[in-house]
Parts: structure tokens; sequence; C-alpha cells
């Protein structure tokens, strides 16, 4: 473990520091455009912008890394996503602050690609299950530390746009400054949506519509926050006990899908959101302490069920496929992210701030009765034909699928 953290420590915080950078921007935009006095709806298209640029960049970024390499495109990506910024600091407008969401969303999907480049280049296959646990941890660690700096300055002033641009610029330097070599780099292959479908449908529509739940959680959150009439230091905390509980049951719950049918864990996690989700309706109008204890546990079911998603789609794929897989996985991720911020803003728009949770409760209920529904269309499989549950980050690309222990290969569909 420490020779291991000895040789990517530096690429470790970069990455940390990028999240910390990212999660602050997106509760920041929140509160001050419901500060300003922006509906939930138009608040609702801007956080969007984000996923949009994101899915884009999953198709120019490989291209632009194979033209000018790996250094040069992470400069230009960090520099870009520190300025959008900016931009949205000096321009107080919906409009712009969509496209500088667009902005961000396609430097921060090429930053991650490479970071993750980097960090899969310096692990071997003895180490890169470890390695990809460690990424989960860094990850996490600076979504916490990024909501804890909204503290910093009053989110009406222009402080912390600035201290957005500063955190993502600090990434840059200890990334840039071990780097020595840029590692090999394939632009990704995809399976198609119809034949991802066709292998696992739970795992394709699973991803979609957390894809739909994760982004209108977190996107919308500190909007919800302010609607309810918390105040910065109680968004903050709200936000960080979600993303706590994210990171405490992400294993215990992966755990249990290597033991049990992962069907039937994923139905059991996703309905348990979803009744999280309507006593977090009541939690709001009790106390803060109510509404934190049911965000702590509603993203400790919801935000394993991307992991749970991939690991049921990789149960039915050869080993050579899963690369290619993930990379559509992600495509459909986007998509349902895309539309997760649009319906929850507007929901909030015409009833009211608690539509927030009752939207995430539907989207998780219906994804259970969608699992029930496919588990009666095929048999449960083998516990031990199952692969091994991968803990994946909550932006998970290409390059972190890859470094995921590949499970038994199958070429078995259903």
């Amino acid at each position: 473990m420490i020779a291991l953290l000895r040789t990517t420590w530096a690429l470790l915080l970069g990455v940390a520091l990028i999240m910390a950078g990212n999660a602050l921007q997106g509760s920041l935009l929140g509160l001050r455009g419901s500060l300003e006095g922006f509906s939930s709806t138009v608040m609702g298209l801007v956080m969007s912008g984000y996923y949009v640029g994101f899915l884009l960049s999953s198709l120019i970024t490989p291209r632009g890394v194979r033209s000018v390499g790996h250094v040069r495109v992470f400069a230009a990506l960090a520099a870009l996503a520190a300025a959008s910024i900016l931009v949205a600091s000096i321009y107080i407008s919906p409009h712009v602050w969509f496209w500088t969401r667009a902005v961000t969303g396609f430097c921060y999907a090429g930053l991650y690609v490479i970071a993750e480049s980097w960090i899969n280049d310096r692990s071997t296959n003895e180490t890169r299950g470890q390695l990809l646990s460690i990424y989960m941890v860094v990850q996490f660690s600076g979504l916490m530390a990024g909501q804890a700096l909204l503290n910093v300055a009053n989110p009406a002033g222009f402080q912390l746009f600035s201290l957005v641009a500063i955190v993502i610029s600090l990434a840059v330097v200890p990334i840039l400054l071990t780097v020595k070599q840029a590692p090999a780099f394939a632009e990704p292959t995809h399976v198609s949506l119809l034949q991802l479908y066709r292998i696992s449908p739970l795992g394709a529509l699973g991803t979609l519509g957390v894809g739909m739940a994760h982004s209108g959680f977190f996107q919308m959150g500190a909007v919800f926050g302010h609607k309810i009439g918390l105040n910065t230091a109680q968004v903050s905390f709200y936000m960080m006990a979600a993303v706590l509980g994210g990171v405490a049951l992400q294993w215990p719950v992966g755990r249990l899908s290597d033991k049990f049918d992962r069907r039937r864990v994923l139905t059991v996690v996703t309905f348990a959101a979803a009744v999280i989700a309507v006593a977090a309706i009541v939690a709001s109008t009790v106390s803060l302490t109510a509404l934190t204890i049911a965000a702590f546990f509603y993203a400790g079911m919801s935000l394993p069920m991307y992991s749970l998603c991939v690991a049921h789609t990789n149960d039915f794929l050869k080993a050579d496929q899963m690369v290619a897989a993930s990379s559509t996985l992600m495509l459909l991720f986007g998509i349902g992210a895309i539309g997760g911020p649009l319906a929850v803003g507007a929901l909030m728009g015409t009833f009211g701030p608690h539509a927030y949770w009752a939207y995430l409760a539907v989207v998780h209920a219906l994804l259970g009765l969608f699992a029930l529904y496919r588990m009666t269309r095929r048999a449960a499989r083998p516990i031990g034909e199952q692969g091994r549950f991968v803990a994946m980050p909550p932006n998970a690309t290409t390059v972190a699928a890859s470094m995921a222990p590949h499970p038994p290969g199958t070429d078995r569909r259903g």
C-alpha cells in the first residue's frame, strides 16, 4: 500500500482537487442561482448543461489526445475549466451559465479520462483493484471537501467562484510535475445500445435511471436546500452527509451483491432508496438533523446502484467486452443525467421544493418494478458465476472500468 501511494500520491492529490472544484462549483451555482431569483425550472436547465458537455467530451477528447498528447490536452482543459467558472462570476445569466456548465462538463470528462489513464499506467495487474478502491476514496473525499469549501465565503459574492478556479488550477500542478511519460491511449470502442440492452436489460435501463437519479439529486440539491430555507452552512452539511453515506455503504452493499443474486440486492436497494426519499419529504419539515440522516441513507442506497448495474452487466459479458460496454453504459448514464436536473427543476417549479424527493422516489420505485419484472424473465445466475463487485466512481469513465478486475468471461445473454 505504501509503495503504491508513493508512486501515485501526486496524481491522487490532483484528482482530489479536481473533484473538490467540481463539487464546490455545482453547489455554488445552485445556491447563487436561487439567491438571484432564478426559477427551479431555469436552474434545472442550467445544471443539465454539465452533462451535455460531458457527453460531447467523451466523443471529442480522445481525438485531441491522439493529436497533441495527454499533457497539452490536460493543461488546456484545466485552463478552460478555470476560465469558465470565472466567466460565470462575471455574467450572472442563465444563458451564460448553461454554456459555462457545458464547458465545465466537457473539460471535466477529459480531465477524468486523462488522469485515470495516468493512474492506470502506474498500476499492475496485482495492484489495479486496490488502486481503484483508493481512487474511489479520493474522489469521495474531494466531493466532501468541495461541499465544505462552500462555507469559506458568501455565495452572493465572487470569492467562491474565484476559489473554484484556484482549486482547479492547483490540481494541475502535482499531476503535470510528476508525469514523466504519456501512457498508451486508445479511443474507446462501443457496444451498441441495442446490443447492450439485449445483453442486460436491467443493467442498461438501470444505468439510465441511475443517471436520472444521481444528477437530479446532486445538481439540484443546493437549489432544494435554499428553497426550503437552509442557509449556506446547512446546505453544505446536508450535501456532505449524502456523500458520506455513499462512501459508508458502497462496500457493504457490494459485498451483499457478491453473496446473493445481484438482481435481488439491486431491487432491495432501489426500493429502499425510494422509501427513504419519501421519508425525506417528512424529514425536511421536521429538522435539519432528520433531513441529513435521510440524505445519508438515501445516498447510501442510491450511489452504489451505478456499480451494481455495471457489475450486473459485466456478469453477462466476455472479459474483452467490458471496456467497450462501459463506454455505452457511460453514454446511457449521461443521457439520463441530462434529463435529471431538467425533470427535477420543472417539477419543483410546478409543485414546490418537495417534488425534488418525490421525483427521486418515483425513479427508484420504477427501477425496482423493472427489476422485479426482469426476475420473471430469466432464472437467477448461480452465485459462483457472478463477477466480483467493484465500487466505481460516480463519474466512471472507460479507463476506470479497465482498472476493475475482470469477472469470469461468458457469452450468456438474457
